[in-house]
């Protein structure tokens, strides 16, 4: 790198590439209780809503890895599981009448693991979902996980039309994912990655995680060599990371740079296998448009969240139910989520407020850190003003080895991609950064 980098950001690399999940902005932990509730619809009324994301998010599994920070719980009840679905269909009510009119573009159903749900339920999901709000035949999404992705289970996503299916293996070596508390035979996640391609799903992401304990390079190849037999639309390659209350957390264990390695081992492997770099994390099938499944980026905002834990997005209010991930936190959560009646679905009470310059520092960062990068004059024809001179940072950045700017847009180079964890904590504003400093882990 060059002499000429900002001493802000030279302080913040000096903490080494890896220092906290940089995916959306503000992070759930900046969202406080709303000090006045904002009534659903008024929150809406003056968006653009001809093409929104919808997301619903099921907050159980069967098992809680020693990673995971996800909002959700393992081995929930039958009782609490239908509950929930009771729940969400009152919110879905409330939601379709306070949007009345919108046109949803894509569906994600995430969690927690959706599939953990039987078929019965699935299929009430599903039956839901096109009942108020009409997604049938939209590019969906759902997650899944090695120990329920049944053929039974993928013949609903099937007939629904799911276009991708995205499992979370981690790893294909049993010692290092039993080493983050994640049981799974290979027998087990062979089963479920031969079923998912026999059920036809037209898209397969795999989750891989580097940086587990006592992972070799060799082993990290491994991984992602046989991830390869399955020849997978996608893989998201993540780094591990260590949250409090996560069960990894409580040990203080340290991972260092090695990460670092690890990644540029298994971008160069995948690279040189066909697939190409959008993100950080995501790496797709070269063979495929860039844009035959466009990637939320959420620049632009516009997404509605269904279910306890899922975020909604507006140009000027980001809001969800609290926040939390230690067990305790989680269940209290979800019990008063299942226990309200339709008329507070109607009420917005947690999030927070955009102003002007925290929606430009979004747009700034969420672009930057995708491979398209940070179009200038787009920014100018949504703000209004220059981007280089609403965060003159940026403007040094062509000047080190970490972007370049070609014609009129500012991309991350290599060298800067793999810094995207850094690079993003750069653009926060102090009031964000402080509000998720002070948040107290539950």
């Amino acid at each position: 790198m060059t002499a000429t980098l900002p001493p802000a950001l030279s302080e913040l690399l000096r903490g080494g590439p890896y220092q906290s999940y940089t995916y959306g902005y503000p992070h759930k932990t900046a969202y406080r209780p709303l000090t006045e509730a904002v009534p659903l619809r008024d929150a809406w009324t003056a968006e653009n809503r001809d093409s929104l994301f919808l997301y619903l998010h099921i907050p159980f599994c069967e098992m809680r890895c020693g990673f995971c920070n996800l909002f959700t719980v393992a081995n929930a009840p039958v009782s609490l599981e239908r509950a929930y679905l009771d729940a969400l269909e009152r919110q879905m009510e409330v939601v379709r009448d306070a949007l009345d009119g919108t046109t949803f573009s894509r569906l994600a159903i995430g969690g927690g693991t959706p599939t953990y749900l039987e078929a019965s339920e699935l299929e009430r999901v599903f039956d839901l979902l096109d009942t108020h709000f009409g997604v049938a035949g939209l590019p969906a999404s759902v997650e899944t996980s090695p120990a329920t992705t049944t053929p039974e289970r993928l013949r609903v996503l099937a007939e629904r039309g799911v276009s991708r299916v995205s499992i979370g293996i981690q790893s294909f070596l049993e010692s290092e994912v039993r080493g983050v508390g994640r049981a799974q035979s290979n027998a087990e996640v062979f089963a479920a990655l031969d079923s998912i391609r026999a059920a036809g799903l037209p898209g397969l992401n795999i989750d891989l995680i580097y940086g587990l304990a006592h992972q070799t390079p060799q082993t990290w190849l491994d991984s992602l060599e046989t991830a390869l037999t399955w020849t997978p639309e996608e893989l998201f390659l993540y780094p591990l990371y260590v949250r409090p209350l996560t069960g990894i957390g409580r040990l203080g264990r340290t991972w260092d740079d090695e990460r670092l390695e690890l990644y540029r081992l298994g971008r160069d492997f995948l690279l040189s296998r066909g697939y190409v770099q959008t993100s950080m994390r995501r790496f797709q099938k070269a063979s495929l448009p860039l844009e035959s499944e466009p990637e939320y980026t959420c620049q632009l905002d516009g997404m509605v969240g269904l279910g306890c834990g899922a975020r909604s997005y507006t140009r000027h209010l980001h809001y969800s139910s609290e926040y939390a991930v230690g067990r305790v936190g989680v269940r209290e959560i979800i019990q008063d989520f299942v226990e309200q009646p339709a008329e507070r679905f109607g009420q917005i009470t947690h999030g927070i407020h955009l102003s002007a310059d925290e929606r430009r520092r979004r747009y700034a960062l969420q672009s930057l850190l995708h491979i398209s990068g940070l179009n200038l004059s787009a920014y100018r024809q949504e703000f209004g003003s220059d981007s280089l001179t609403d965060f003159p940072q940026l403007a040094t950045l062509p000047d080190t080895d970490l972007a370049r700017l070609q014609t009129g847009i500012l991309t991350l180079t290599p060298a800067g991609l793999e810094q995207s964890d850094a690079l993003g904590p750069w653009l926060y504003s102090p009031a964000v950064r402080k509000l998720s400093e002070e948040y107290e882990w539950s």
